[in-house]
């Protein structure tokens, strides 16, 4: 029996360790996690909380459980070095060693990098790490603009003109909040258009793209309120999105192989893992937004309810440099993804309340996040909570299942109730037509 170690505790980690279970290959899961996660605790022979990254930590509890593989969900891990540390003990890890994961870890690398490699999807930007000159490039920008931390910040650390920046000061001032914090920023021309998200698996050599995703980073219905991790996606029937041509695709596809082999050249080792391109559809063309070193949260959902493959055997291809000999397969159905976060969320969460899952009537489409089980009883622990996620032939059929089993749960919960919705992604192509007419007739 092959043990497979899986390093992180969020719904993202459950969604993987389903994906694992779900293969015919025998194997036994040890998850070393930063908290408690009851769905991944009911499927993990072994389960330990710990500081996931801590290198050193992760390898003793990986070499204590015989572990074989490993895969690495949150991005943090990647940033310290752990699938380094694992690759040196002799456990392959899929996620990229921290010199790879830079593509997402500094925003400030990967921007040059994409500039050096004449791949021309940046928009008009400067790096900084004081604030001198920032004010400067901001009158350049005009009312366009956005700030963006050049490090982690949980997919928190960027403000729009506009939407949470109305001000030249009001910019300066989280300009220098970010200084003060330790960390250097970015200054970014504001692009018009709507984003999507594009994963891509790689063994080094060969690169499989999987269908895109659209996700939700705003708190509230419209796409308003302050950024999150995500409070949900979809993906569209076909392998595509409503609002997308297939030439749309071809270009963000070629863009993330593009930027892989780069990302290779540059660091002198192969880049084994996902890349999940965060990108905007212009009225001209494909730009980038950001790059994530790993399955995104929560569009991992969508792909691995959407994958017909042996995740198992897509795991051990990447780490063996076999990607080219296995045949990747999606199926073509709709998928809606919604995440239940705690009353608050994110500014100032309600926390330890219980929720009800008891009337859900298909637990199979939950995945646990930010909750804690205690006698049977689940409470929630500030962050995202859970997430629903369901596949249908088509994108209504999908949002409905989603929402039904949503009103089941009892709590101080509240969700996204538009996400997926005729009406949402109606919005989002008669935005792109109306930007591409324009820019046509122009």
């Amino acid at each position: 029996m092959s043990v497979i170690l899986l390093v992180g505790s969020s719904a993202r980690e459950h969604a993987i360790a389903r994906a694992i279970r779900k293969s015919p290959q025998t194997s036994s899961i040890c998850c070393f996690a930063s908290a408690n996660n009851p769905g991944i605790q009911s499927i993990a022979t072994s389960y330990e909380v710990g500081n996931i990254n801590d290198p050193n930590e992760v390898v003793r509890f990986g070499m204590q459980c015989g572990a074989k593989l490993a895969v690495i969900g949150p991005e943090a891990p990647l940033e310290n070095g752990v699938s380094d540390a694992l690759w040196n003990s002799g456990i392959p890890c899929v996620g990229p060693k921290k010199a790879l994961a830079r593509i997402e870890t500094s925003k400030g690398f990967t921007r040059r990098l994409l500039e050096t490699s004449s791949i021309t999807v940046n928009p008009a930007f400067k790096a900084f790490e004081n604030i001198d000159g920032a004010e400067e490039y901001l009158q350049q920008l005009g009312d366009s603009y956005v700030v963006k931390y050049d490090g982690l910040m949980g997919g928190k650390g960027v403000k729009v003109a506009g939407e949470h920046l109305h001000s030249h000061n009001e910019a300066l001032e989280y300009c220098s909040q970010l200084v003060k914090s330790g960390g250097g920023f970015l200054i970014e021309e504001k692009l018009l258009g709507v984003e999507f998200s594009l994963m891509s698996f790689c063994d080094g050599k060969t690169i499989v793209h999987a269908p895109p995703v659209q996700d939700h980073k705003r708190a509230f219905v419209g796409d308003t309120g302050p950024n999150t991790g995500g409070m949900g996606s979809y993906s569209g029937p076909n392998l595509s999105l409503p609002f997308l041509s297939e030439s749309d695709i071809r270009e963000a596809q070629e863009i993330n192989s593009r930027t892989i082999e780069a990302l290779s050249r540059e660091c002198g080792q192969p880049y084994l893992g996902i890349l999940y391109g965060g990108f905007i559809a212009t009225a001209n063309d494909i730009r980038l937004i950001e790059y994530n070193a790993r399955f995104g949260d929560p569009e991992a959902l969508n792909i691995l309810t959407l994958l017909e493959s042996d995740f198992l055997v897509l795991c051990e291809a990447i780490i063996s440099g076999t990607l080219g000999n296995i045949d990747l397969t999606f199926s073509t159905a709709a998928t809606v993804c919604k995440y239940a976060v705690p009353n608050g969320y994110p500014d100032s969460p309600v926390q330890g309340k219980k929720i009800d899952i008891s009337n859900v009537r298909d637990l199979d489409l939950i995945s646990y996040g930010a909750v804690n089980q205690l006698d049977d009883e689940i409470f929630i622990t500030g962050s995202r909570s859970l997430a629903v996620t369901a596949a249908a032939a088509s994108l209504a059929e999908a949002e409905f299942i989603v929402e039904e089993e949503l009103s089941r749960i009892g709590g101080p919960l509240f969700h996204r109730e538009d996400i997926g919705t005729p009406a949402l992604i109606e919005s989002y192509v008669i935005k792109l037509n109306n930007l591409r007419c324009k820019n046509v007739s122009q």
